[in-house]
């Protein structure tokens, strides 16, 4: 697109970013002389996209405010959608973070003026996030991207169902992550959230899958900020606590109301905080996994063990995953029963276990790391591909099955997709599984067919964004499906169901081949 001449008036001069659904650039408008940026939708989106896009437009243009990016034109171009909008010349919120509590109550004031004005004007954001948010030079607040915003009034046209998740799972309110009703303090709840990461570094809530979050979202209160960073305001603590009340009544009434509180903290002398968490308690949760990110959530650092009774094949794996950034080889061991002392000894993240040892091979001592040690990922790295080791492995409660012959490529990035949570299987052994379920047959299964689908993108290795970009479907529709999976199974994560229903037979990897 560089070079070319949009509505024959638009010069796009520059990539800025990137997006699934749209790509930004910067541009010159040939006619006023100016610089502004535009937003070019990708031909390949559905029609709720491009609607979506559409109203994107229709609302900001509605909106004239300092604080809100402006939208200055919407056309097409043969097969290109685009926005014109104003030139942001600042940097993300996301490089504030963590902020000085004075700052954090200025641009959280600011925040809430603009959206006051929003809501006031009949527009509910409902994807406030660093991302959207960026601050210019002279430290004005600049809110973006209305693409998900709705009017209070009804208007306009629904574009997501009722009860469906849309959003950021780490910023959204608790009716969001329930698909409730929304009204202007849901965009208070996530304002907050942004307010408490700014001022601690950390999210108030957070996990390894989304289903985690959401669950977090809707039961589980937050620390208090002044017990992970001590000597913040208390004006300024209970002001972010408030606006993440889980009942929407409890938390300010308007944003006018809560930029009116940060404006207090500007007018006192930062004093220590004593204050007590304001938020209620939660009602008792259902289980969900816990997030294993230590505080310093920062480190990248993967602790890994290796089991093989080959010595050769030990210490050429070692000396590649050393090479890794972010791998450390903590252990190496050459039997079922060392590596079980080992794991106990130097707390892996990452065991790689062949399944063929002598004395206690990896297949026996299998079951009972998973049972001793649950937070420990154990990724087999065998040569054998048999359906019987497949099938036993993954019962046993392997995080995934991977072939000796992958390359170093393929098993780097296992590595990293079991430390994210996700089922592994490498080349050759997903054919191997789906040619054993195709001769058991199908199986009585609690999945309905949108869940089957689901979860067999888990299986074959989607995260969440590539499974709702292989089903059509808004990636918060498909975490509230996991969630609502993760729930009913019983099980600690979406890897977990993957697993059960591979167990259980209650999913087709016949059909995986489709994704």
């Amino acid at each position: 697109m560089i070079g070319r001449i949009l509505g024959e008036r638009y010069q796009v001069e520059e990539l800025l970013g990137e997006g699934a659904t749209a790509i930004v650039y910067r541009a010159k408008d040939l006619r006023l002389q100016r610089i502004v940026a535009i937003k070019v939708l990708m031909p390949h989106v559905n029609e709720t996209t491009r609607k979506r896009f559409e109203r994107e437009a229709l609302s900001a243009a509605q909106l004239n405010h300092p604080g809100i990016m402006a939208i200055y034109d919407v056309d097409k171009d043969r097969e290109y959608h685009y926005l014109v909008v104003e030139y942001i010349n600042g940097q993300p919120l996301h490089n504030l973070i963590p902020a000085d509590p004075r700052q954090v109550a200025e641009i959280g004031k600011q925040i809430c003026l603009a959206l006051d004005y929003a809501h006031n004007t009949g527009f509910i954001h409902r994807d406030i996030k660093p991302a959207n948010i960026y601050i210019l030079p002279n430290g004005q607040v600049k809110i973006m991207d209305f693409g998900l915003a709705i009017p209070s009034d009804g208007e306009f046209k629904r574009l997501t169902a009722a009860g469906t998740v849309i959003g950021t799972p780490a910023y959204l309110s608790p009716e969001q992550a329930q698909g409730h009703p929304l009204d202007r303090r849901t965009d208070l709840y996530s304002t907050g959230i942004v307010l408490y990461e700014m001022v601690t570094g950390i999210l108030p809530f957070d996990a390894d899958d989304i289903g985690s979050i959401l669950l977090q979202q809707v039961k589980k209160a937050a620390t208090p900020p002044s017990q992970i960073m001590p000597g913040i305001p208390v004006t300024l603590e209970n002001a972010i606590l408030r606006a993440l009340e889980k009942k929407p009544a409890a938390r300010f009434a308007t944003a006018k109301e809560m930029a009116d509180a940060l404006e207090a903290v500007l007018k006192e002398e930062p004093t220590p905080s004593t204050a007590k968490p304001v938020a209620t308690q939660p009602e008792e949760a259902p289980p969900y996994r816990k997030a294993t990110t230590p505080l310093n959530k920062f480190d990248p650092t993967v602790r890994i063990l290796l089991a093989d009774d080959h010595n050769l094949t030990r210490q050429s794996l070692a000396y590649f995953l050393e090479d890794v950034p972010g791998f450390i080889v903590v252990g190496q061991a050459a039997d079922g029963e060392e590596a079980f002392r080992l794991i106990g000894e130097n707390k892996p993240d990452v065991i790689l276990l062949d399944l063929n040892m002598p004395g206690t091979s990896g297949l026996a001592i299998l079951p009972r790391i998973r049972q001793a040690y649950p937070d420990v990922k154990v990724l087999v790295l065998t040569g054998r591909d048999e359906n019987t080791y497949i099938m036993q492995a993954l019962r046993a409660g392997a995080h995934g099955y991977v072939l000796k012959a992958s390359s170093e490529e393929q098993l780097e990035k296992s590595v990293h997709d079991v430390m994210l949570g996700h089922l592994v299987l490498g080349h050759g052994v997903a054919e191997r599984l789906v040619q054993d379920l195709l001769e058991r047959g199908p199986a009585q299964t609690p999945l309905d067919a949108i869940e089957k689908d689901i979860l067999t993108c888990v299986a074959a290795g989607y995260d969440n964004p590539e499974v709702a970009h292989q089903l059509g479907m808004p990636e918060n529709e498909v975490a509230r499906y996991l969630m609502a999976i993760i729930d009913r199974l019983g099980v600690k994560s979406k890897t977990d169901a993957a697993l059960m229903a591979l167990r259980a037979g209650w999913i087709s990897l016949e059909e995986l081949h489709k994704f």
